[in-house]
This record gives structure tokens, C-alpha cells and sequence, in this order.
């Protein structure tokens, strides 16, 4: 396994370790984000003023250029001086700002409540959400997301606002803690029937608020990936800028050093032996193959895939990633 890579000292500060975040922690990652360059993605809602570009031209702030007037331009465009020069009339053309909202999907559920090292799969993915968040307020974004568990979720409607951006990490904290709970965490056959929860359902209500043109950053093990999941993705990624961030852990790759162990699901236990080679080999060969069907069906797509991984610095997995994509 692993050990943290060495890069700058102040980078270790936004680091969050453990099983549990603060919302302190979140709080931090706003300085976290600022070492993160900044992804221009090209799609962006129509009809709607922002803060970004977009190729369409029309009436806006930035000024594009000068043309000849033409029939059923606004004459709210000519520009007189112009037409007093040349003494034909000519418009001003504008290129339009477009609003790009950030939508930030966060998976809290039982399965994320894992980690062998510096910090659980939860505990990782809140940071990467922390990160995204402020990097979407300091770009001037609408910011609003989805904090989802097993069997509960928090859909925070987009805004450009610093207060947007707390309620969304307040959610994110409160999810968080909650899976420290260990009540939080079981629940019976009959609830989990009654109440159906995962990444589909999650996808559903982020669909509701998410419209053409937004960012959309998905974070989670994608444990409950399932062919409506998929769906509802191949959908999202049509007319939105679509970002998979899989979070997993060194021991989901490779089992331990050989030893008996004590595992649980949160309900029941067992005993792993990991003295087999055939087994560890095995084990491995799973993980390496879930993860290609993943990459395999993030391709297909179109959707970028960003790996993460518990044991390595967050901000800096994520600015190496940005830096690829560039």
C-alpha cells in the first residue's frame, strides 16, 4: 500500500483524516481550492445571464465587434458614430455571458463508511465535494448539489451565493457525522423495500434541478451503480458537463498482508484469510475488473473519471487530475 506522496507542507494542512470531517474542515478547503486550476467547460445554459462566455452572439456585456446593420437587428444597436463615419449603418454585436450552474452529488451511504488509511471513503469524498463547492463560488457559478445516504438524501438547490455554498456543506457535514451513528447505518429488510435509495434515486432528484449547460461532479464508490443509474447518467451527459469522481480504498484493491482477520458488513461478521494466494490474487482481479467496466462505461459516455484515493492528498489528486485534462 501506498504512503502520501510528498508535495508542499501547506497542502498537508487541508488534508482531512479520520472517519469522521469537521465543518471546519470543509470550511478550510476553500484556501484547498485556490491551488486547483480552474476547468472551462464548453456547455452552458441558454437564455440565462451569467458570468461565463458562450459562443452565441447577441445582446450582452462584452462588446464582439462591428458589422453592417441588417434587417431585424435592434436599432437599439447601431452604433451612430460609426454609421456617421462610413456613412452606412453598422450595429455593435455583443457576445453573451452564459450561467454555468455546478451541481455537486455526494455519496454518503454505508458503503462509504470504509477506510484502512488517513481517512475513510465518507471522509474523502466530503473534501473533494468542499473543494469543487468553493472552486464554483470563486469562479462566480451557481453552486447547489445532492448529499444522499442509504435510505435518506438533501437536495440543495443552486445558487450563487457564499450562503448556498455553506448550506450545501453544512448537508455534507451532517450526513457525514450521521455515519458515525451506528443506528444510522442499519436498517431492516422492510425499510430498505419501502424506501429505495442508491445512486438512482439520487440521479432522479438531481435531474429535477439541474438544467442544460450545468457542471455535475458525482462523487462515490458507485457501489449501487445499477443499469437505471446508468440511464439516468447517459441522460445528465447529453447537454451537461459530467464528472465521475470514484472514491475507493488500498485495501479494496489489495487484500492485507497474509493474516486471519475479523470483517463485518455493520451486521453480521466473519473471518478473512488472507494466507491464499489464489484468493488474493483473485481479490485483486476483481477490483481491477470492476474498475475497468467502470472507466469502460464513464468512456462510452463521454464522462471524465477521476480516481480517488483515501490514502493520497485530495487537492492534489484533483490538481493533477486538472492539470491532464487542460
Amino acid at each position: 500500500m501506498s504512503s502520501l506522496p510528498q508535495i508542499d507542507s501547506h497542502q498537508a494542512l487541508y488534508q482531512s483524516k479520520g472517519a469522521v470531517i469537521s465543518l471546519q474542515q470543509l470550511l478550510i478547503q476553500r484556501h484547498a481550492a485556490k491551488i486547483v486550476e480552474y476547468v472551462p467547460y464548453t456547455r452552458s445554459i441558454a437564455g440565462i445571464s451569467g458570468l461565463h462566455m458562450s459562443k452565441m452572439r447577441g445582446r450582452g456585456i462584452d462588446f464582439e465587434e462591428f458589422r453592417p446593420y441588417q434587417q431585424g437587428d435592434d436599432i437599439r444597436t447601431i452604433d451612430w458614430r460609426v454609421t456617421a463615419r462610413t456613412g452606412k449603418p453598422f450595429t455593435k454585436v455583443f457576445r453573451e455571458e452564459r450561467e454555468r450552474p455546478v451541481i455537486i452529488a455526494v455519496d454518503q451511504s454505508s458503503s462509504m463508511f470504509f477506510g484502512s488509511q488517513v481517512a475513510f471513503k465518507s471522509v474523502i469524498a466530503a473534501q473533494a465535494a468542499a473543494i469543487f463547492c468553493w472552486m464554483a463560488i470563486d469562479n462566480g457559478d451557481r453552486v447547489g448539489g445532492l448529499v444522499f445516504s442509504d435510505h435518506d438524501h438533501s437536495l440543495v438547490r443552486p445558487k450563487r451565493s457564499r450562503r448556498s455554498a455553506l448550506h450545501l456543506l453544512n448537508q455534507i457535514h451532517r450526513f457525514n457525522t450521521d455515519l458515525a451513528n451506528p443506528a444510522s447505518r442499519v436498517r431492516s429488510d422492510e425499510d430498505e423495500d419501502r424506501s429505495p435509495g442508491g445512486l438512482s434515486k439520487a440521479l432522479a432528484d438531481i435531474r429535477r434541478i439541474t438544467k442544460p449547460g450545468s457542471t455535475l461532479y458525482i462523487i462515490s464508490d458507485f457501489t449501487s451503480l445499477d443499469e437505471v443509474a446508468m440511464q439516468y447518467l447517459s441522460q445528465l451527459s447529453q447537454h451537461n458537463n459530467v464528472v465521475c469522481c470514484f472514491v475507493y480504498d488500498a485495501l479494496e484493491e489489495n487484500l492485507p498482508v497474509p493474516g486471519y482477520y475479523s470483517i463485518t458488513d455493520g451486521r453480521s461478521k466473519g473471518t478473512l484469510n488472507s494466507y491464499s494466494m489464489s484468493a488474493r490474487r483473485a481479490y485483486q482481479e476483481n477490483f481491477n475488473s470492476r474498475m475497468e467496466v467502470l472507466q469502460g462505461d464513464m468512456l462510452k459516455l463521454q464522462i471524465p473519471f477521476l480516481k480517488l484515493r483515501t490514502n493520497q492528498f485530495v487537492v492534489e489528486q484533483i490538481r493533477q487530475w486538472t492539470a491532464q485534462i487542460l
